[in-house]
């Protein structure tokens, strides 16, 4: 009965996000409604101490991270350099080979810093007018953004600002750039891939004597390019994202971060208290570098771009702070639904049937793939499976002599999988804003997700072949 309370309510927090309901609202029911099925007493107490505890103290960590990576990709696009950038890679890569320019446009905003909702909005109106153009079915589009925006720059590639890239550092003390070259081969392994699958989806339409189609709703007016800034400023912000994330956080293996040479392990604040609040720095670095290089990035928008932005910036950060506000609390509330989870007696029978996978990096993998695809969210199953389990991971790991850094690049990866089932936000925005329905397009946005979570199991076993990290 207890393995049956923690069960349904996974399926119960499943649901009411597939339904489009708020997990806000029901992560908290969800939760308190097992515990009240285990002992009522306990409600209370747990809602307080345990629930809001852990929720709390997500956002205490993480929330910077959201709102500043909103608020970047809001000035990105009130500046024009987002339209500014697509533009210079699709002259680049040439406006015949639709696919892969949209794919690199969306990669190159993610891995910028962009919030991926941004990259969406960005990328449709470039993407509709190339597939038009080159008579592609428009069906193919969110496959094709979601290759882009969702996966290889999302959590494959070292020093990805994105959040699924940071949430690892602080279980496992490593920084953003963890096990490059494992990274490097997951995302290539991924691009090959998706891209190879949808040239075959293009080729079979093409074949069956299918277009662009007629009638399509939420078409987006002809894209002006004219008076857009210059591509070399344009790129400017994201070039300095990557390099002051890097030069503050380190690069493995090579050197140090500045945060490391002028705080060390341990900072201790005082200012003008009587008692210090230590900080202990290796749990926090990470997520200090990739704050640091967000404000660095909006800065530099602000520098070459203030006239556009004196006047829109009111408005447009209003939208960006309640974008951030939602992702980080429906992450937050997921991560506190996690913590109440892993305290039920049902639980214990989770973990030890997942226990009796013997490798430790294909538990994770399991593991945290399967909250991800449950939760609809990659941020929130990955923050329940770590605050669950990431005792028992890194024990595992220290056991077989696997180093941290690929802990936290297969827990990464794999939150990236099976996160993009139907209820997933992002999917569901991605169709809204395309004007497609998830019986046209879904299919190419799952295989894409396939292809991320075969790519994990390649990661691992590479790792276990060459023992590169």
């Amino acid at each position: 009965m207890s393995f049956l309370i923690a069960v349904g309510a996974l399926c119960f927090l499943m649901f009411v996000a597939y339904r489009g309901f708020s997990v806000i609202l029901f992560a908290p029911v969800a939760a308190l409604g097992a515990v009240f099925l285990t002992d009522p007493a306990a409600v209370p107490a747990a809602f307080t101490g345990l629930f809001m505890d852990k929720m709390v103290g997500f956002a205490k960590l993480y929330f910077p991270v959201f709102l500043l990576g909103a608020v970047f990709g809001k000035v990105i696009e009130l500046s024009g350099f987002s339209k500014s950038i697509v533009a210079s890679v699709i002259d680049l890569v040439g406006p015949k080979r639709a696919m892969l320019a949209i794919v690199l446009v969306c990669g190159v905003l993610t891995y910028g810093g962009v919030s991926l909702f941004v990259v969406v909005f960005a990328a449709y109106p470039f993407a509709a007018e190339m597939f038009r153009a080159g008579n592609i079915p428009k069906r193919l589009i969110p496959g094709t953004i979601a290759l882009g925006a969702f996966s290889f720059t999302m959590d494959s590639l070292p020093f990805s600002p994105q959040i699924q890239n940071i949430i690892p550092t602080t279980y496992f003390k490593t920084t953003n750039g963890a096990a490059p070259i494992l990274g490097t081969l997951g995302a290539i392994f991924i691009l090959v891939l998706g891209l190879t699958y949808l040239e075959w989806r293009r080729r079979s339409a093409a074949a069956a004597g299918e277009g662009y189609g007629e009638g399509h709703t939420n078409e987006p007016p002809p894209v002006d390019t004219k008076d857009l800034p210059p591509a070399l400023i344009a790129f400017l912000p994201l070039i300095v994202v990557f390099v002051v994330n890097i030069a503050l956080g380190g690069f493995p293996g090579l050197f140090g971060g500045l945060i490391d040479r002028a705080y060390g392990t341990n900072y201790d604040l005082t200012l003008a208290m009587d008692h210090a609040i230590p900080n202990p720095i290796a749990g926090i670095k990470a997520i200090w570098a990739v704050e640091g290089a967000l404000i660095a990035g909006i800065i530099t928008v602000f520098i070459f771009a203030f006239p556009k932005l004196s006047s829109t910036f009111a408005e447009g950060s209003k939208a960006a702070v309640g974008g951030a506000l939602l992702a980080a609390m429906n992450t937050a509330s997921e991560y506190g639904f996690g913590a109440v989870i892993a305290a039920l007696p049902g639980f214990l029978v989770i973990k030890e049937t997942l226990r009796s996978i013997p490798n430790p990096l294909v538990n994770e993998a399991i593991t945290v793939t399967t909250l991800a695809g449950i939760t609809g969210s990659a941020s929130g199953g990955m923050s329940i499976a770590l605050a669950a389990m990431s005792k028992d991971f890194i024990a595992m790991a220290e056991a077989a002599h696997i180093p941290p850094e690929v802990l936290h690049r297969v827990a990464s990866m794999a939150s990236g999988g099976m996160d993009t089932l139907p209820h997933n936000g992002a999917v569901i925005t991605l169709l809204a804003v395309t004007g497609l329905t998830h019986r046209q397009s879904y299919k190419d946005i799952f295989a894409v997700t396939c292809l991320k979570t075969l790519a994990v199991f390649f990661v691992i076993a590479v790792y276990y072949l060459t023992g590169l990290v």
